[in-house]
């Protein structure tokens, strides 16, 4: 039987896949903006939707080379260009619950760039599938299998992580230095292990591969511990 923490949290990741079939059914993801308007017209959907304008951290909409740079890094504001690459990361919150999702889209039929796009969302569901077979498993493991995963596919693991901690508003703080948060190559904390109140902890898995030659990247991203 699920937890009411994981009922809910399903309920708001459906939301925000819910939310990212829209932007495609409203055909927003077209050349000829730039990324922040892109951005800006994905929060005005959430909130005719939902009525929602809070998120638990930073709305992404990346394309072209900015879709090689880690969630940290702050690019130019890129216009999405014809048979352009991009991908989209949000962390709406629903009723004081977090959802983390992320979707790579090509525009075009570039075979390479959809490539790209179908080995990221392989790649995740192996991460998933080798971490549910798993009774004990630390953070720096999932982070090393996830990493190794890129190279199976042709690709670089682009991302400093490969997940973190999820849960409630405000969920346990992501400190960038306390490295048990992150799915991290320096978290040896088993994570199934509880939270400092005896809670089971929840976590989102993310999977960025890149082609540093080509200069194009991808991202996938949503609930692991479902």
């Amino acid at each position: 039987m699920l937890s009411n923490q994981k009922k809910n949290l399903l309920i708001a990741e459906k939301n925000a896949k819910n939310l990212f079939i829209e932007i495609e059914n409203r055909g927003l993801l077209i050349p000829g903006k730039y990324e922040k308007e892109l951005n800006s017209e994905i929060f005005d959907l959430a909130f005719e939707m939902y009525g929602i304008k809070k998120y638990w951290h930073k709305r992404i909409v990346r394309s072209g080379i900015n879709t090689l740079k880690p969630y940290n890094e702050n690019p130019k504001n890129l216009l999405i260009e014809k048979d352009d690459i991009l991908f989209i990361d949000f962390g709406p919150i629903f009723d004081e619950w977090e959802a983390d999702f992320g979707r790579t889209y090509v525009l075009g039929n570039d075979k390479y760039k959809i490539k790209l796009k179908d080995d990221i969302e392989l790649g995740w569901n192996e991460c998933k599938k080798y971490f549910k077979s798993k009774s004990k498993i630390t953070g720096a493991e999932l982070y090393d299998y996830a990493y190794e995963s890129a190279k199976k596919y042709g690709w670089e693991f682009g991302g400093e992580i490969a997940g973190h901690l999820i849960g409630h508003f405000p969920h346990e703080r992501l400190d960038k230095e306390d490295k048990r948060n992150y799915v991290h190559p320096k978290n040896n904390i088993d994570m199934f292990q509880p939270d400092q109140s005896g809670n089971k902890r929840d976590w989102i898995l993310e999977i960025h591969y890149v082609d540093k030659v080509k200069k194009i990247g991808g991202f996938f991203e949503q609930l692991l511990t479902v």
